[in-house]
């Protein structure tokens, strides 16, 4: 670690998990078997996509196996716990979100502290959300859903992954800035919610793009607006929620985590080798294809990053009004 580095996780004041110091466990000796890739979604979704591309590509540069299992639950607590509690050797590693930052408010009360337990990598990938309504639906756009759901107060149902989850949060600041009603049905990942939405179980979805793009393509459903106030590259023409609602802007991210006390020195080679795999023209053309792009970032700078989080989505838990009973 530089000295730049460990200066400024000091400065962060212990709010994430110090890297603890060197320790036998060499380089050169890592990794010596298999390496577990904790994915706290179910199989199918954008995070399990985005984990599969970079898991391929680390197990060829690393020389042993990188294995997704998939731990999805209550909000990434269930894969976030089995990360933190995980042996501290670097064979374990885990995705992180928006939704550890996000529980460090919503979830007072949680089997792990996620700003102790887990060390902060790397960020992967940076994804507006897009919200995506069945074909069958009367609407092409946020004004014209806004409009059916305020004729039709708590009849229009859309696809949440935990309340606790940054998709849900998001549409639950959507419902509070546009003053409608729209009742949550949980799903246990992106994939059966996928499935609901394109049976008219549910009406609108928020997603992120890599886990939607293959059934827009297909016509299955149908994009009407994007988080994020600047838009989507990928979608130039799918218009931004904040052009009729200027204070909506969000966006959700995947990152790199590893259980605290895991020796700096194997910290190290797990954000270079994933850095070196995301800026992989073979991985980079994939995830364009996704609509998604890669966006390795230094660990103080994804620790930043995660404390800015915490503030921003504690913004929008109180103005949601959002508890967990």
């Amino acid at each position: 670690m530089t000295a730049m580095t460990r200066r400024a996780v000091l400065k962060f004041g212990g709010a994430f998990a110090l890297l603890a110091p060197l320790a036998p466990l060499h380089a050169q000796s890592y990794p010596s078997r298999p390496i577990r890739f904790i994915v706290p979604y179910a199989p199918g979704g954008g995070a399990d996509v985005a984990c599969r591309i970079i898991a391929q590509k680390m197990s060829e540069s690393m020389g042993q196996p990188v294995i997704v299992e998939n731990r999805p639950g209550a909000s990434e607590i269930i894969g976030n716990q089995a990360l933190a509690q995980s042996a501290p050797d670097g064979h374990t590693v885990g995705f992180i979100s928006n939704a550890l930052a996000i529980n460090a408010t919503l979830q007072p009360k949680m089997p792990f502290d996620p700003q102790r337990d887990i060390i902060p990598v790397t960020r992967l990938v940076n994804i507006p959300l897009i919200m995506v309504v069945p074909p069958s639906l009367p609407v092409n756009s946020v004004k014209e859903l806004v409009a059916l759901a305020k004729a039709q107060p708590g009849k229009l149902n859309y696809a949440s992954f935990g309340i606790g989850g940054p998709h849900a949060l998001a549409m639950e600041w959507f419902k509070t800035v546009t003053g409608t009603d729209i009742v949550a049905v949980t799903y246990k990942g992106v994939a059966p919610g996928m499935g609901a939405l394109m049976a008219g179980e549910v009406q609108v979805m928020l997603t992120g793009l890599t886990g939607a793009m293959a059934q827009i393509k297909a016509g299955k459903i149908k994009p009407i607006a994007v988080t994020a106030a600047k838009g989507v590259a990928a979608m130039p023409d799918i218009p931004p929620i904040a052009r009729d609602y200027p204070e909506y802007d969000l966006s959700t991210w995947y990152g790199l985590g590893v259980p605290a006390g895991t020796p700096a020195n194997v910290v190290n080679r797990i954000h270079d080798e994933v850095t070196r795999a995301l800026n992989a023209p073979e991985v980079r053309q994939r995830f364009d294809g996704l609509g998604v792009e890669t966006s390795p970032m230094p660990q103080e700078a994804f620790i930043a990053l995660l404390r800015q989080e915490i503030q921003l989505w504690a913004k929008v838990i109180k103005a949601a009004r959002v508890t967990i009973n």
